[in-house]
């Protein structure tokens, strides 16, 4: 038997404390005393505005590549109204099935037989067509169960947005 040890990773905490300390920014850092929150002790402005900034310059592939596939779809009728990025990923959010079926077809999706057709089958439409257009990138893809005329996006990165893109552009 081969008895590794792998150690814990470290708290929340001590990560963000220590991504602080790296910046150069000066703030304190400790566990809440109920649940599990983190707790960050007030900064000064100039270290606030150096926060933004680092937060922004981390956040600009992400937000960029939103803002380009959100100006593509515009440009193709496609409508998602949902679309934000949170935590570095782009959530395409919720979709009209028409919309859905046209972006699907747009990536290569074979149209289905039906002029009309429904969420199960414009999901396995982008299972299909997805991974091809973005060299193997990965999307949820669900059914509103209380709006079976609504499709759920998932989240992709910003690498997996800008190959999206690219089977887009006009």
């Amino acid at each position: 038997m081969n008895d590794t040890h792998t150690p814990a990773p470290p708290s929340p905490s001590s990560e963000l404390r220590a991504a602080l300390s790296e910046a150069g920014l000066r703030a304190a850092v400790t566990e809440a005393e109920v649940g599990s929150l983190v707790r960050v002790a007030p900064l000064d402005p100039a270290d606030a505005r150096q926060l933004a900034r680092l937060i922004r310059t981390g956040t600009k592939r992400a937000l960029k590549a939103a803002r380009a596939l959100r100006e593509i779809c515009e440009g193709h009728r496609i409508d998602l109204p949902g679309m934000r990025v949170r935590q570095g990923r782009i959530t395409l959010g919720t979709v009209q099935v028409d919309d859905a079926a046209r972006l699907a077809r747009l990536l290569g999706a074979v149209p289905p037989a039906t002029e009309q057709p429904d969420a199960d089958t414009v999901r396995t439409m982008f299972g299909q067509a997805f991974p091809r257009a973005t060299c193997g990138g990965t999307l949820s893809v669900s059914v509103r169960e209380d709006a079976p005329e609504i499709l759920e996006l998932g989240s992709i990165d910003a690498r997996t947005a800008q190959r999206l893109i690219s089977p887009l552009r006009f």
